[in-house]
């Protein structure tokens, strides 16, 4: 049955395939499909019919490399799970319902057919919905690190004046990485004023706060001066409400004028030249 199921497909594939977007399309909750080129349809279309006909004819080794490289590629368009599962129900219940009104299903096989039909799209939706959930998490766990490298390197702006912009959630794991890139970036770079930027972190708490007062010590423990920059009114509100300390370091609102007491501190400061 499963060579009469993989040549019922092979066979009518660009109906099935056009069924089979307009049923995709008609799932309004998730528009990832339909916003899709017609090009990139096409060809999603085309690899998703390859992978459920792999699954009745190839091997398993090459089922599971046709599912590996689908699974990155839906990830990436940004289908969820039950999207997915969605797409096997759909195309299973086209290629049924084809195959039926083909008379290749009738009263006498009907049962046969959709035991075999469960023991097609079962195994592929959970195989499916398994290999999604790891690369999803791969895609995420890669892109939080990424995240965590950009948000927390140390920039020299002048000679001797380094900032460091913070964006995002600062939990244990991230201070602890801001933490060891401040204090290599003040050693490589010469630093005597380093700037932490917060202007990109949504919440300072307790937590985040004495995160920060922690980094500001550690600079101040290897021969450099630390400022807070980037203090929003409502972080501000925050702060004195939380009756969080800040007298150890110096604060500004925004990084321009951290730069300007930077320089200060340095014994220079921004002139502007005469135009001529």
């Amino acid at each position: 049955m499963n060579k009469q199921m993989a040549k019922y497909i092979q066979e009518n594939l660009s109906g099935i395939t056009v069924k089979w977007q307009e049923a995709m399309i008609n799932e309004k909750q998730e528009r990832s499909f339909e916003v899709l080129p017609k090009e990139m349809m096409d060809q999603t279309s085309r690899e998703f019919a390859g992978l459920m006909v792999s699954n009745l004819l190839e091997s398993h080794a090459a089922y599971e490399n046709r599912l590996n490289d689908f699974a990155e590629k839906v990830v990436r368009l940004g289908w969820s799970v039950s999207f997915v599962t969605k797409a096997i129900t759909h195309f299973s219940t086209i290629v049924f319902e084809g195959m039926e009104e083909a008379g290749i299903i009738n009263q006498d096989n009907l049962r046969d057919f959709m035991r075999q039909f469960d023991a097609w799209t079962i195994p592929i939706r959970d195989s499916t919905i398994d290999t999604y959930s790891k690369t999803w998490e791969r895609t995420v766990s890669l892109q939080k690190i990424a995240l965590q490298e950009l948000s927390a390197s140390l920039i020299p702006v002048f000679d001797r004046i380094s900032v460091m912009p913070l964006v995002g959630t600062i939990d244990t794991e991230r201070a602890k990485l801001i933490m060891e890139n401040l204090l290599e970036g003040v050693v490589k770079h010469r630093a005597e004023v380093v700037l932490l930027d917060i202007t990109g972190v949504p919440v300072v708490d307790t937590m985040v706060a004495h995160h920060i007062i922690q980094a500001a010590d550690a600079v101040r423990l290897v021969g450099a001066k630390c400022m807070l920059v980037g203090i929003r009114p409502e972080i501000a509100q925050t702060i004195v409400t939380l009756g969080i300390n800040l007298n150890e370091f110096a604060t500004t609102s925004n990084l321009q004028r951290g730069v300007e007491q930077a320089l200060a501190y340095t014994n220079r400061k921004i002139v502007e030249g005469d135009e001529s």
